[in-house]
């Protein structure tokens, strides 16, 4: 069965984290996500929810009490980003987010009004507490980066303060310190074009939004980091394989941001002694994911896409929203101490691959 051209690009734009709205665009939808916690020890199912949960987590032997994370990218519960916060507040990190303005207010409702609270249990049946939000649009380093628009714009009314630099100068009088920076977040404006037909235009904007953003949040958070601290990016696979409809440039600032990881690596490390890392995921069934790209009949974009890594990476299992949170839990914590610069695989080992073992050519093979 074929997708049609345009709901195969739309659909991958949605499942590979690239929004055409902003930086931090992540699913405005509020409440439980379909994405799963890893059953590696045992799951617990409820009747309220479509997913498990999960006893398995790395905290029991990391302890973070007394460290501070930045995780900025974070609206919803359905994003790595939320799964990395909780990972490290099982671990007692002290959790604060960024979040793009336009949904400031709806996730600050959500989290007033309990709608997450479902996915904040942690390991001992508490609850993950967000100890504050900022708003953060990653897309401006200075206020003298925000132009009239912006600043005119009824989405951003009543704001201020949320250029990088103005979040950083909040966060040091907020808490001094901070330990560990996450930068969880993506945008291409025209990721539905093919590279050929991105303009010049749409090819800046991805790379400002998706790789630079990471650069300026270390330029204005390295000072305030601790020493040892850790900065954890996420990327994916188009950085360096051909995924056909993510596009707009998107698989360019991916392949840039996993470049100035190493790059920053090294420069963080010796002037602040901060470790760079970047974790690679593979597919995840998230609720946005799993609602884009459903025709009659077929199954949606993101199920072919999780069947494709089940039939043809090495480790055919699902992937779970936890097994990123607690790779990342694990870089920013002391268990890592000493790696840095890497790009750090949690896709069931599908990158490795260099054939789809799945292929119609291979089909007398697999007989």
């Amino acid at each position: 069965m074929m997708f049609s051209r345009n709901t195969l690009l739309a659909a991958a734009a949605a499942f590979y984290g690239a929004s055409s709205v902003s930086a931090f665009a992540p699913s405005t939808a509020v409440g439980n996500t379909v994405s799963r916690s890893s059953p590696a020890i045992y799951t617990q199912q409820t009747a309220s929810r479509q997913y498990s949960s999960t006893k398995l987590n790395m905290s029991s032997s990391v302890d973070l009490k007394g460290k501070v994370a930045f995780i900025a990218g974070v609206a919803d519960s359905s994003g790595y980003g939320w799964a990395i916060s909780k990972a490290l507040a099982d671990a007692g990190a002290t959790i604060i987010v960024g979040t793009w303005p336009p949904v400031l207010k709806i996730f600050q409702m959500g989290l007033k009004k309990g709608s997450f609270d479902d996915d904040s249990t942690l390991s001992d049946g508490s609850k993950m507490v967000i100890e504050k939000v900022y708003p953060l649009d990653a897309v401006f380093d200075s206020p003298d980066d925000v132009p009239d628009e912006i600043k005119n714009n009824k989405r951003y009314s009543g704001l201020d303060g949320y250029t990088i630099e103005e979040v950083a100068k909040a966060v040091e009088a907020d808490y001094g310190k901070i330990d560990i920076l996450v930068h969880s977040l993506a945008n291409g404006p025209e990721v539905t074009k093919p590279l050929l037909e991105t303009s010049r235009k749409g090819y800046l904007a991805a790379s400002s939004a998706s790789a630079y953003s990471a650069v300026s949040l270390l330029q204005k958070f390295g000072p305030i980091m601790n020493e040892g601290g850790n900065m954890l990016s996420l990327t994916y696979i188009a950085s360096e394989k051909v995924i056909p409809g993510y596009g707009g440039g998107m698989s360019s600032a991916k392949a840039q941001l996993e470049s100035d990881t190493r790059v920053l690596a090294y420069e963080a490390g010796r002037k602040w002694g901060v470790r760079v890392n970047t974790i690679s995921a593979g597919p995840l069934k998230s609720r946005a994911a799993s609602a884009i790209g459903k025709e009659p009949g077929q199954k949606t974009f993101i199920e072919y896409a999780i069947d494709y890594s089940k039939a043809n990476a090495p480790l055919a299992q699902d992937l779970y929203n936890d097994d990123v949170g607690n790779s990342g839990m694990f870089l920013c914590s002391p268990l890592a101490r000493t790696i840095t610069g890497v790009t750090l695989y949690v896709d069931n080992g599908l990158h490795a691959m260099g054939m789809a073992i799945d292929s119609e050519s291979m089909s007398d093979r697999n007989q």
